[in-house]
């Protein structure tokens, strides 16, 4: 009895912190245009834009740790924490 709660509360615990993950991404886009960007994170896609000419951070909500964005110049893996360049309308991880 004791064994079988204190697992059903460490499965609890478990998925609890993984409802909470996220992935943080610190930018600085260098165009004088807004981007907004398609990206898949847990099998969904999803859009997220990123201002002109500013250095900030945008966080996308999710339980993975890494996400893959769609650009024009192609599809880039991005990691929770990474620091990104967005440069003529593509992103480069620095």
């Amino acid at each position: 009895m004791k064994k079988s709660m204190l697992l059903l509360i460490a499965v609890f615990f478990i998925g609890i912190s993984n409802s909470f993950a996220a992935i943080t991404i610190r930018y600085y886009n260098k165009d004088f245009k807004d981007l907004v960007i398609k990206f898949t994170l847990d099998g969904n896609s999803k859009e997220v834009k990123f201002d002109a000419s500013k250095t900030s951070s945008v966080t996308i909500q999710g339980s993975a740790t890494k996400c893959y964005l769609e650009t024009s110049c192609g599809k880039i893996e991005i990691k929770d924490g990474d620091t990104i360049e967005i440069k003529d309308g593509c992103i480069k991880v620095v």
